[in-house]
């Protein structure tokens, strides 16, 4: 998951400042994260964007069975809930007993002396029910798991079938593949659409595309012992690709803004890059357009955009029965609910394999088979890719900063001088 990824402003709680704060911080008393609840006890979670909890949560607090009752709280935008979350963690108190981790900020909560501000959830019983990769991911290097996978992003390209038809491009899932084969062939074929179809762009926005190429690179920003490497080859290519198809195939709006929204019923694009939890956006977006399709493919092979995990600060003074809530909303059913809710791809092995057997399909996308596509996306990432340093999510920000002032008008070389000026200036 999930939106705030393309972020409108940079959350600056940069690594080593985090790090620093947290050490400082009281952990929780170890008693007190002892203390037993009852039925007529409450246990608190909070949450971002949405995780598809709703009924969950109200299917716990029915069942006479359950030792507790759970709380809920709903930030809309990940970024202003890791401000608070990062607040908190600082000062030793003020958290829920749960919490919501957005995967691309998951390496500043991992590094030494932040990881000590949460609970280790490591449990050899149930370590093998989420993709290697998304599990890894929450855990620190001597093997702390900090944190359990909510939903993978594995990532295919939601399509306008009908403006494909208008501008003589093929629409079946099938045929459309080849446009999506590769980078070049998807520029190319965006180049040959707007040249019919001038009144719309053939992607949502630059930043959603930065995005997505970013997420194949190995070391975007950082090297594999977390220096900021920002010469290397994968990073300038993905810069110097956006900014030169800027003029011609990027409406210039920034996603998840009011032109972006607005552009979803004004044929005012016809790709974009789509992780499962991309699928409500869109139908909230433009819930009467009638030409939205899905390919089964993603340009040079495939991507994961999203994923997010439940954790247990230690200030919690019910660790236990937090572990035991969030690795109930991380099995399999419960995973299976909220993408049903949500289309939050899930990162649970089982839930993964039954819902590619299952093979749903989804009305809104003219039947595509939603759940057999995401399984294939999915076995098309490449673990560890993109590799996320200590910075990665301050680093991505920025650059997302910086795409957007060539959107606007900047110069593309100003814009990366600022950009790598901005990165040195980190903490």
């Amino acid at each position: 998951m999930r939106k705030p990824t393309i972020r409108r402003g940079v959350a600056l709680a940069g690594a080593a400042v985090l790090v620093a704060g947290l050490t400082a911080a009281c952990g929780g008393d170890s008693d007190a994260s002892q203390s037993k609840l009852g039925k007529d006890d409450v246990l608190t979670i909070t949450t971002f964007s949405d995780f598809g909890y709703d009924k969950l949560i109200e299917e716990w607090n029915a069942d006479p069975e359950r030792p507790f009752t759970v709380k809920a709280t709903k930030i809309a935008d990940w970024d202003p809930w890791k401000k608070t979350l990062t607040q908190d963690l600082q000062a030793g108190h003020g958290l829920t007993d749960v919490i919501a981790v957005e995967g691309d900020s998951m390496p500043q909560f991992l590094a030494d002396g932040a990881s000590d501000q949460f609970a280790d959830l490591s449990d050899s019983s149930i370590e093998d029910r989420w993709v290697e990769y998304a599990y890894k991911a929450g855990q620190t290097a001597d093997g702390k798991q900090i944190g359990y996978p909510t939903d993978a992003g594995p990532e295919a390209f939601c399509y306008r079938a009908d403006l494909f038809a208008e501008a003589g491009l093929p629409t079946d899932r099938e045929e459309v593949k080849a446009i999506f084969e590769s980078w070049d062939s998807y520029f190319a074929a965006g180049e040959d659409f707007v040249k019919k179809m001038p009144k719309t762009k053939w992607y949502d926005s630059s930043g959603s595309i930065a995005q997505a190429m970013l997420n194949q690179a190995e070391f975007p920003f950082q090297t594999e012992d977390n220096e900021v490497d920002l010469e290397n080859d994968e990073v300038k290519l993905v810069w110097d690709t956006v900014t030169k198809y800027t003029p011609t195939l990027s409406p210039r709006v920034v996603q998840w803004g009011e032109d972006w929204t607005a552009n979803f019923t004004n044929n005012g694009f016809a790709t974009m890059p789509c992780p499962g939890w991309m699928f409500s956006n869109i139908k909230s977006s433009a819930p009467d357009v009638k030409g939205w399709d899905i390919v089964d493919a993603f340009p040079g092979g495939g991507g994961n955009w999203g994923g997010s995990y439940l954790a247990v600060p230690m200030q919690s003074e019910h660790q236990e029965e937090a572990k035991q809530l969030a690795a109930w909303l991380t099995d399999k059913d419960q995973e299976l609910a909220a993408f049903e809710a949500a289309g939050n791809y899930p990162a649970n092995v089982e839930a993964q394999e039954e819902l590619a057997a299952q093979k749903v399909t989804d009305p809104y996308f003219n039947d595509a088979p939603t759940a057999e596509i995401l399984a294939t996306r999915a076995a098309a990432v490449t673990p560890g890719r993109p590799y996320k340093g200590d910075k990665y999510s301050d680093i991505l920000g920025l650059f997302q900063t910086a795409i957007q002032r060539v959107d606007e008008g900047g110069s593309p070389n100003d814009s990366w001088q600022t950009f790598v000026q901005a990165v040195e200036s980190l903490s």
